[in-house]
């Protein structure tokens, strides 16, 4: 793979590869995955537990360093980058959805999803006013002034769903997102991702063990023994 991203990539990694080291020894977690997103494409990376899915979406995220390789994030290499501006960089152009919603607990559903606007600078009026329009088109928009211990499973991860989207980044990192919901919430948050994903023209990418979820997607790649290749 060229080193040097096309225009139509939002986010690249060419050459990634991962080490731990355990008990003396270094482990492979990741060999030299290249990897190309496209402005407004979903992408599934499935594999089992242990494959190297997380390690991945860390690294693309630029939450943890390579021990080889490089990522590219609409055009700048982020693994270049001092924390400081790496995390600057993040909340610009990229948004993160976990497993576990990481909500903070002491503030409204409203004033969560506010945080990565706050943090970029944008008044506390202008903040408010988009995460409140991003937590109606999820459907919550009756649920603003709740806490997260007043909101079900799946209304936390739409918060969350929302938080990711409301600085409209140009890529969506999604780790097993709705692993701990049921398939009804599940299938409903994920209908939810997928619309607001083709509105505002966010890529997607999808960590999931579920192939139906998977099948979704415009492409599915497979992670196994820390390579990724495709169906």
């Amino acid at each position: 793979m060229n080193n040097t991203p096309s225009t139509d990539a939002v986010l690249l990694c060419n050459n990634l590869s991962k080490s731990f080291k355990e008990a003396g020894l270094f482990v492979d977690v990741l060999k030299r995955v290249s990897l190309q997103i496209n402005k407004g494409e979903q992408v599934a990376i499935v594999g089992t537990s242990g494959s190297g899915k997380s390690t991945l979406l860390h690294l693309l995220g630029g939450l943890d360093n390579p021990s080889e390789g490089e990522v590219w994030v609409a055009g700048q290499q982020i693994n270049l980058l001092s924390p400081a501006k790496r995390g600057k960089w993040r909340n610009k152009y990229l948004g993160f959805v976990y497993q576990f919603h990481h909500l903070l607990p002491e503030f409204t559903a409203v004033e969560n999803v506010s945080m990565p606007l706050l943090i970029r600078g944008l008044s506390v009026k202008e903040a408010m006013e988009k995460a409140g329009y991003l937590l109606n088109e999820v459907g919550l928009g009756h649920r603003l002034k709740h806490k997260p211990s007043e909101l079900s499973g799946g209304e936390r991860q739409r918060t969350a769903i929302a938080r990711a989207l409301v600085t409209e980044p140009h890529c969506i990192l999604a780790d097993e997102p709705t692993g701990n919901l049921d398939k009804r919430t599940a299938d409903h948050v994920y209908e939810k991702m997928l619309m607001l994903n083709k509105t505002i023209g966010t890529s997607l990418v999808l960590v999931t063990h579920d192939a139906t979820l998977a099948a979704k997607m415009d492409r599915t790649l497979h992670l196994t023994d820390g390579e990724l290749m495709t169906e």
